[in-house]
């Protein structure tokens, strides 16, 4: 589904509700993770996605699942890397004709030949070296006078970027535009990779309008239009994105178990264990295994991570937008990376500068922009705030012990 897509209301089937929950079901409680071991373990929960072979054309954006090696080398010929002429032995040189970009010159040159040549072309056997068009002087039309080249000068030679069979990217690397190219360079019509995690998203509340300003005791709802892009650049695809009320109680139930066709359900809202929430029962009566309960960082504390018996992961945002980022870039930008076989990317730190005052045994997510070597909090970044997230071009995760101008790692948020 894209972002600009429709979102869907569940609405109750005709017929009996789903039965609420019974009391007293909730999972058992476990320790608050720190920030970085929430990240770590929804990283390392899953394993890879079964690997497909897809047209190199369809690669951009997934993952590989093995080596890409170099099927030829680079330069598969001994390449001219200037416009001018192709020399053999000393000059003057008598003009033997012209080759350029993809044609062969059949047989070779003796000393005092040279043959007019492209960039990119195949220099013929014999030749030395490569005269640049601006260093030579054309005499009576067939004759080439020039400084003395040392040899090899201006020639690409073959296997001189690569050689045959050597690994140009490891397994895990994330295929961009550049890497895609360079397997085309090397020979390839198609690549195994690791598909993209399809993502299901429930948002949750009974209180959200879709359109247009709210009413009295309403809000607009900002996490439809956010998170399919962001899941899009987290590397996951979503699957369907559905608004679910929070009655009857055993709705949101129906509607994770119904997800049948994808590896993630996110739902935001619905983490915490007020009297609407659902969440952490529902995860109790299906056995599931809580892989993340909690955090100990601000926004974000209720977010949760979890496996069902069927083998899919339900992420758990909080329902306030702000709050639901940081979340969704803890614990399900590492889930999606895992699932996908990459790495966990290690975060760049720098100091960063602000306002802000740290919190015993908390992790602060702030906006920051960049501000010469280091960063800047940026304002506006309450639970349910976006606009520093919207200006900002990372979020610094700021240990307890941080103070103004220390370092602290940075998740990149614009790309």
């Amino acid at each position: 589904m894209s972002a600009s897509a429709a979102p869907v209301t569940v609405t109750p089937r005709s017929g009996p509700a789903p039965a609420p929950a019974p009391e007293g079901t909730e999972p058992p409680r476990h320790a608050a993770a720190s920030w970085a071991q929430a990240r770590r373990r929804a990283h390392d929960a899953p394993r890879p996605l079964a690997p497909r072979t897809v047209p190199l054309a369809d690669a951009p954006g997934l993952t590989l699942a093995g080596e890409l090696a170099a099927l030829h080398p680079l330069p598969s010929f001994d390449t001219a890397a200037m416009d001018g002429y192709a020399v053999a032995g000393p000059g003057p040189w008598r003009v033997r004709g012209a080759v350029r970009a993809g044609i062969s010159w059949p047989g070779g040159l003796g000393a005092g030949e040279c043959l007019a040549i492209s960039t990119g072309a195949q220099v013929p056997a014999g030749a030395y070296a490569v005269l640049p068009l601006e260093s030579a002087v054309l005499v009576d039309g067939d004759r080439v006078l020039g400084p003395v080249l040392p040899p090899g000068r201006h020639i690409r030679r073959t296997g001189e970027d690569t050689p045959a069979g050597s690994v140009l990217a490891p397994a895990g690397t994330r295929i961009g535009p550049a890497l895609a190219g360079l397997a085309a360079s090397c020979g390839h019509d198609s690549l195994v990779v690791r598909p993209r995690p399809r993502v299901g998203a429930l948002i949750t509340g009974d209180e959200l309008e879709h359109t247009g300003r709210p009413g009295p005791g309403r809000v607009r709802d900002a996490l439809g239009p956010l998170l399919p892009a962001l899941i899009a650049q987290l590397g996951g695809e979503t699957g369907r994105l559905l608004h679910v009320p929070d009655q009857p109680a055993g709705l949101l139930a129906h509607t994770v178990h119904a997800m049948q066709d994808v590896d993630i359900v996110v739902v935001t809202g619905s983490t915490s264990v007020g009297a609407t929430d659902q969440l952490r029962r529902l995860l109790g009566d299906a056995g599931a295994r809580m892989v993340v309960d909690t955090v100990d960082c601000r926004p974000g504390h209720p977010m949760l991570l979890a496996e069902l018996p069927a083998g899919r992961w339900v992420v758990g945002l909080p329902g306030n937008p702000y709050a639901a980022l940081v979340a969704a870039h803890t614990l399900l930008g590492p889930l999606i990376a895992g699932l996908s076989g990459r790495t966990l990317p290690a975060l760049p730190q720098v100091p960063v500068t602000g306002p802000v005052r740290p919190r015993a045994g908390l992790t602060r997510l702030v906006p920051v922009t960049w501000d010469g070597p280091g960063a800047r909090i940026a304002d506006g970044h309450r639970a349910a705030f976006l606009r520093g997230a919207a200006m900002g071009d990372a979020l610094a995760a700021l240990p307890p012990d941080w103070s103004d101008g220390d370092p602290a790692p940075l998740i990149l948020t614009t790309n």
